[in-house]
Order: C-alpha cells, then sequence, then structure tokens
C-alpha cells in the first residue's frame, strides 16, 4: 500500500513538473503587451524596467545597465534566479513577493497566461 501511494505521489509529480512547461509562445507574446510598456522580451535594452530578454534562468536584479530597488536588490540576495518557479511565484503579485518593488504591474491571475508568458519569456522566437 506504501508503495502504491509513493508512486502515485510520483506520477502526480510529474505531471506538475510537465506542465510547467505546457506554455504557447504565440500565446505568451500577447500577454506580454501588458508588460511591454515596462519591458523588452526581444532586445537586450531597458525602458522603465529591465530587459527580460534571456530572463529565464538569469540571477535576480543581475541586469548590468539597470538600476534596481533596493527591494529588488534585496530579494536577490542568496543568489535566487529567475527560473519558472520563481516567476510563478512574482507574477501572480509582485508587490507581494517583494514588498517594496517599484514595479506596479498588478500580476497575472491566471494559470494559462503564467505559462503562455513563461513559454515565451524562455523562447521568444518561437511566437514568430
Amino acid at each position: 500500500m506504501r508503495l502504491h501511494c509513493l508512486l502515485i505521489a510520483s506520477v502526480l509529480l510529474l505531471s506538475a513538473s510537465a506542465s510547467l512547461a505546457d506554455g504557447d509562445a504565440k500565446a505568451g507574446a500577447q500577454v506580454f503587451k501588458k508588460c511591454q510598456a515596462c519591458h523588452t522580451a526581444t532586445e537586450p535594452v531597458n525602458k522603465v524596467g529591465p530587459s527580460l530578454m534571456g530572463v529565464v534562468g538569469r540571477p535576480v536584479a543581475s541586469v548590468a545597465t539597470y538600476s534596481y530597488s533596493p527591494a529588488m536588490k534585496a530579494f536577490s540576495e542568496g543568489g535566487k534566479v529567475w527560473d519558472e518557479a520563481l516567476l510563478r511565484q512574482y507574477l501572480p503579485s509582485p508587490q507581494f513577493l517583494v514588498k517594496g518593488t517599484r514595479m506596479t504591474f498588478p500580476g497575472l491571475r491566471s494559470s494559462k497566461d503564467l505559462d503562455d508568458i513563461i513559454a515565451y519569456l524562455k523562447n521568444p522566437a518561437a511566437a514568430q
């Protein structure tokens, strides 16, 4: 019985992990329109916010040409990296996760939007 429960738990965890990469980059490009007033994802150009080109896998607050808020700098301590899991925590409510961030974006609440925007940020070229 215990082995059976462990197998079921393993299958559920693998399914959840697989769903992290199930977004649609084309749909994510549409979701990103909510972000483009402040960010770029296809150019290494900062706007009001830092460029998000290559953000997935990049250390937090690491764009050398951008002046991050003290709150974001503090949040980056300990070597945090913008991976899928951290983006899923941050994007629904940036001000909740990073108290004092200058980012005023209210957040993305939809799981589908999160899947799609992460797929887009991982590979903007796939949206073409």
